[in-house]
């Protein structure tokens, strides 16, 4: 006869939870960001309650933004561990699904727990409910469905039995990793079932390194060895493999440069002599080069996003791709040649199927001459009383922070400045850039925090981004987790403002605040509003000021927030000075066939050139 345990639904989730470990005996689920409703507050707030001892609940203060900390800590973590989050029915259960989607696209695992409707349907319509009108079996939470890994609607007690086992057998999968999300009706939380005693016994999760495929393995080491220019483009995969180290190994050996993307930064120190910097749109100069005279491209872990390859543009047409990628829908694109298998284990067979292989020595001056460039782009002022430019704020945080520190950032302008500028120790960059999601910068910045409580974490965040989101700083001092938000102020939307106007040929209009139609300008106190939260908030004056007090921050049991105002001026390499950039690679954002303007239209014949020179797409 089989031991039974009569358990809540929501308790039986919770305790089944607590016993989820890693390898190392952590639980792979290190807790549940929490802001209850009638939804689920009676049942999986009262199990929340019931085993706080054993698995600890987080409060945030948006569904989204908690979320956003949830992604940044599995991010964090190289995808080893995770968190989850429990939203009531309606509008909280919507405000996770941009974080949904942002998990989705980026490849993290996020466990949603979104209250529902009532499965029985006796008190229908209940408050915050969804009707369709020809539908019966639709909720809210069908929003969820195109942006999960793995969706499951709990219509009865016992179908958590089989949803949770695959949930998190969709999140521990490095081929399908993403959110999985659980749409838990509010009347069935609360119901008892008498659970098996075996299925709250420990589980350790292991997440598998597939081998790749022999023939494949075969086809693409011909493919290098007849290669005399080749280049590596190292993507996020590279890192959740924790194949840092042997990526650098190999390139040393075999002689070929690399370019990492946003997701792939830091992947390889900046120092390292093989890292030739970022690639594409937001390239350097000696990365792009590389790229563009390259006869074989090989990407590791890498979407090929239009970032990455300038929209198509970037590669030469005659070059042949390579795709080391865990999943064969990502090592597929471009046409490339596949080579589907984990990133550490397929680098290191590659290796052996090479031999003493070395392509021809890559331009290593270029490489110099670009790390001098940043330096300049970076440099300290002369002129401390003139607004700086993002490149002299980076410079000087750059500069008062130590071998520990981790850059992070999402949107605006900063993204592409930092992945051209920051110089990163090994892991020390953090970019959520596959979404660029405005209003991750705060809430992630505390996540990255929890995963990596013994690293500077600085959070870079523009005005625009910052009043999108920024509660989480509450929640952050209320915790007493430390980490410093640079507030660059440059009074709107920067970044769009030079898409508008540089980038798409445009008029300024609604971006920056002086171009909006209003009367008064907006004269936001962000000091004081990060204050009233609790975070020790100071404005520097300028960047000597800002590299004082950066240091200062680091002895702070709290956030720490600097504010910064900065000219809205752009620098070379963003790719957003002409349609084609000075170091960086066109980007195709669709500019208007038809328009009064001389400007405009000069613009468009200049797009139309730019999208000819692409690649065919496949």
């Amino acid at each position: 006869m089989v031991e039974t345990i009569r358990l809540t639904a929501a308790q039986a989730m919770i305790k089944w939870l607590s016993v989820q470990l890693t390898p190392e005996g952590d639980r792979y689920i290190d807790g549940m960001w929490a802001i209850f409703g009638h939804g689920n507050v009676a049942g999986i707030g009262e199990a929340l309650h019931a085993y706080k001892d054993v698995f600890p609940t987080w409060r945030g203060q948006n569904e989204q933004t908690m979320a956003h900390a949830a992604i940044a800590y599995a991010k964090g973590k190289k995808r080893t561990r995770a968190m989850a989050v429990t939203s009531s029915i309606g509008p909280g259960s919507t405000n996770v699904v941009t974080a949904a989607a942002l998990a989705h696209v980026n490849r993290l695992p996020l466990l949603i727990v979104a209250g529902d409707v009532f499965a029985n349907r006796r008190p229908d319509p209940v408050l915050q409910q969804v009707e369709d009108f020809d539908d019966g079996t639709v909720s809210a939470n069908d929003c969820f469905k195109p942006v999960s890994r793995y969706f499951d609607r709990i219509t009865r007690p016992e179908h958590i039995l089989s949803a949770l086992p695959r949930a998190l057998r969709t999140m521990t999968d490095p081929a399908n990793c993403g959110p999985a999300t659980l749409a838990f009706c509010q009347d069935v939380q609360a119901e008892a079932y008498d659970y098996p005693v075996e299925f709250f016994e420990p589980k350790v999760w292991h997440i598998r390194r597939p081998q790749p495929d022999v023939d494949e393995l075969a086809r693409v080491a011909e493919l290098i060895k007849a290669a005399k220019r080749p280049v590596i483009i190292s993507g996020g995969g590279t890192i959740y493999s924790q194949a840092e180290e042997t990526l650098g190994a190999f390139a040393t050996r075999h002689n070929i440069p690399v370019a990492e993307t946003q997701a792939g930064k830091s992947g390889l120190s900046q120092s390292h002599p093989m890292n030739f910097g970022a690639s594409g749109v937001d390239g350097s100069a000696a990365a792009n080069t590389a790229s563009a005279n390259a006869d074989l491209v090989i990407g590791v872990g890498t979407r090929f996003q239009d970032f990455t390859t300038g929209s198509r543009t970037m590669f030469r047409h005659d070059a042949q791709l390579v795709s080391i990628n865990i999943h064969g829908y990502d090592a597929a694109k471009h046409g490339a040649e596949s080579l589907v298998g984990d990133a550490k284990v397929t680098l290191e067979a590659l290796t052996e199927a090479l031999g003493d292989y070395s392509a021809e020595a890559p331009d290593a001056a270029a490489r110099e001459d670009w790390l001098r460039a940043v330096d300049v782009y970076c440099a300290r002022p002369e002129d401390q009383a003139a607004l700086p430019t993002d490149g002299q704020v980076i410079g000087a945080v750059q500069r008062a922070t130590t071998e520990t520190a981790i850059a992070m950032c999402a949107a605006g302008t900063m993204p592409g400045a930092l992945k051209l500028l920051w110089k990163p120790s090994q892991g020390g960059y953090h970019m959520e850039y596959g979404y660029s999601c405005m209003g991750y910068e705060v809430a992630g910045a505390m996540g990255l925090k929890l995963a990596a409580p013994d690293r500077e974490v600085i959070c870079f965040v523009g005005d625009g981004s910052y009043m999108m989101a920024n509660a989480e700083i509450a929640s952050a001092v209320m915790r007493r987790i430390p980490f410093t938000v640079v507030l660059t102020d440059n009074r709107g939307y920067g970044c769009i403002n030079r898409l508008q106007t540089l980038g798409c040929g445009g008029e300024p209009f609604n971006n920056m605040y002086v171009d909006c139609n209003i009367e008064d300008q907006p004269q936001i106190d962000y000091v004081a509003h990060a204050a009233s939260m609790g975070a020790f908030a100071v404005k520097a004056k300028d960047t000597d000021q800002l590299e004082a007090e950066i240091a200062a921050a680091r002895d702070r049991t709290v956030p720490t927030v600097i504010v910064i105002d900065t000219i809205a001026k752009d620098f070379p390499g963003t790719g957003l000075e002409t349609t084609a950039g000075e170091h960086g690679f066109f980007w195709d954002v669709a500019v208007p066939e038809v328009s009064e303007r001389q400007r405009q239209r000069d613009y468009y014949a200049n797009y139309i050139k730019q999208v000819a020179k692409a690649r065919l797409a496949n």
